[in-house]
């Protein structure tokens, strides 16, 4: 009988604590092209001024929050789900619990990765775009860039993508049921913003892209998280002799 022996050459960057840079699969690097060529793509159509901008001012003039004013409440408290102070505290709880029943806190530093690179790479485009809102428009038919404002990409919609994401991302019984219902939080959350119009549909676009793209980053930052994880365990744990 042949007895296998444990390979060295673990996937998972947390079982043997690689530091170096993971390598990427080529299904990955798919995935990470195709939505950061759709992310490029929606910034190119609105900073050109293209037909995704008439499609903005199409749905703007709809006012659906006009048309179908009896869902409106349901969707003023349906929307906080994609606001980043409440969806980050009902995360922080189930991730707490996690780190302390796994006596680690990977949960949470994942989260925290995850909102750091949210952070700066929608609030970097927020601010050279500084594109108003549908609310704040001046002209029809403009795309209504660099006015100092900070609507683009949609904020709420990144980070419903990342918050649930990640919660579904660090699911083991229960991860595709939470893919499932992460993905249709991110979708809902976005349509609730052209409804309540707060957000042009191309906010929305570019929210879902830039959040996919957080989320397809993070693997590539489990090695940095796993050897601060080891680090914070290692402060709370006596070293074995």
């Amino acid at each position: 009988m042949r007895v296998q022996t444990p390979s060295t050459d673990s996937p998972n960057p947390l079982a043997d604590g690689a530091g170096d840079w993971p390598p990427m699969s080529r299904r990955h690097a798919l995935l990470f092209g195709l939505t950061g060529l759709l992310y490029l793509l929606v910034v190119v159509a609105v900073l050109c001024d293209t037909k995704l901008v008439d499609l903005d001012w199409a749905l703007k003039q709809l006012r659906p929050y006009k048309r179908w004013p009896e869902i409106q409440p349901f969707l003023n408290v349906w929307i906080v789900a994609g606001q980043r102070g409440p969806s980050a505290i009902v995360a922080s709880v189930w991730l707490g619990w996690r780190c302390w029943r796994a006596r680690t806190v990977r949960p949470l530093l994942v989260m925290g990765a995850a909102l750091l690179l949210l952070n700066i790479t929608v609030g970097a485009v927020k601010i050279v775009t500084g594109r108003l809102g549908p609310h704040y428009a001046h002209y029809i038919g403009s795309p209504e860039l660099f006015s100092g404002g900070t609507i683009f990409p949609s904020g709420h919609t990144a980070n419903a993508v990342v918050t649930w994401g990640v919660l579904a991302y660090l699911a083991v019984r229960w991860r595709r049921t939470g893919t499932v219902l992460a993905g249709l939080t991110a979708v809902s959350i976005g349509l609730t913003t052209v409804y309540l119009g707060t957000h042009w549909v191309s906010d929305v676009f570019a929210g879902w892209a830039a959040g996919a793209l957080v989320l397809l980053a993070l693997p590539l930052v489990e090695p940095t998280i796993a050897d601060l994880d080891r680090r914070i365990v290692s402060l709370w744990r006596p070293q074995a002799a």
